[in-house]
């Protein structure tokens, strides 16, 4: 099959959908190079959209990198052409996350274009979620859509699950004693204070969600120490429900292969009706990190925490415009 002729609306729609993917605190680390002579979209990391003290091995941002090449997949196969993608081109280019051709018209991949719908629905939601279980054979459907994409879903017992969520409350407690984490996380908030980035990234205040009554709250408190008008308080689920996305290996390939089936599991889940966040912080503290695995699970190096659940969907966050991640070359 002949590659596709990229024309500019056509690559700018599938750029669109792309960018509705989730990353740490909204930063949007990516950057799209359309090459029109020969058919490619490069994905390149932006570094200066990193994290350095939350984020210094550039996991998160790969995460968000390989998510967001995971909706350009599902753009794709939703106008009926087909990505092949290849990782990491270029040993001596790490930012140069991937290349991405596309074969078609023809036969698309069903089960990626019936995600498309999600693209725009799916929110982080900073609700409280109600007790109500899942249902077994949703979450094989979730376990099934991160094995996919070559990642392991792993829903851990009550044990694990209070173990996580103790380790959770911990990094609340490194997070509150590190005022290096407190000021990169207040520049990735906005509140509509003087002197805040701009509006087409970070995280609004609406997105924050309600306060906790207490302190059983899975989900980060973006607007902690601040004064927030109108902000609710809210109890939030006693048990939450999560699943620990994972993989064997803890390299960039491996980050992007996790942040494609995160996007994936997060794309399902609302399909599904479920709500869902995403809780990284015991993550991001390397003496936290390793206690989130479970030494029984098949998962190597544990990627990602995601709360599920019956709850309020969270609203869209706002993104940048198509002009300024994507160039033509």
């Amino acid at each position: 099959m002949s590659t596709t002729a990229l024309t500019r609306p056509l690559v700018t729609s599938l750029i669109e959908d792309a960018v509705t993917a989730p990353s740490m605190h909204n930063a949007q680390p990516w950057k799209f190079v359309c090459k029109t002579a020969t058919g490619v979209i490069e994905l390149h990391g932006d570094p200066l959209r990193g994290m350095p003290h939350e984020d210094p091995d550039h996991r998160a941002l790969h995460l968000g990198c390989g998510a967001a090449l995971f909706g350009l997949r599902v753009a794709a196969a939703h106008r009926a052409l087909r990505p092949v993608v290849r990782l990491l081109p270029y040993a001596d280019d790490p930012w140069h996350l991937s290349d991405v051709r596309f074969d078609g018209p023809g036969d698309a991949d069903s089960d990626l274009d019936v995600l498309h719908a999600a693209l725009s629905q799916r929110h982080t939601s900073r609700f409280p979620f109600t007790e109500e279980r899942i249902p077994s054979e949703v979450i094989d459907g979730l376990r099934a859509a991160a094995f996919l994409e070559g990642c392991r879903l792993v829903v851990p017992g009550a044990w694990h699950t209070d173990t996580v969520m103790e380790l959770v409350h911990a990094s609340e407690l490194f997070e509150a004693a590190d005022e290096a984490v407190r000021t990169e996380i207040a520049a990735w908030t906005r509140t509509g204070a003087a002197g805040e980035g701009p509006a087409t990234e970070g995280i609004p205040a609406y997105a924050f969600g309600p306060r906790q009554y207490d302190v059983t709250s899975p989900v980060r408190d973006f607007g902690a120490p601040r004064q927030v008008p109108g902000r609710a308080s809210a109890r939030f689920e006693k048990k939450p429900q999560i699943a620990l996305l994972g993989t064997v290996e803890d390299t960039p390939e491996a980050w992007l292969k996790a942040g494609q089936a995160l996007h994936r599991v997060l794309l399902q889940a609302t399909l599904d009706g479920l709500s869902t966040s995403l809780m990284s912080q015991p993550l991001e503290w390397p003496e936290l990190r390793s206690d989130t695995r479970d030494p029984g699970s098949t998962i190597g190096f544990v990627h990602m925490v995601i709360r599920l659940g019956y709850g309020p969907r969270g609203r869209a966050t706002p993104r940048r415009p198509v002009s300024e991640v994507l160039a033509f070359g």
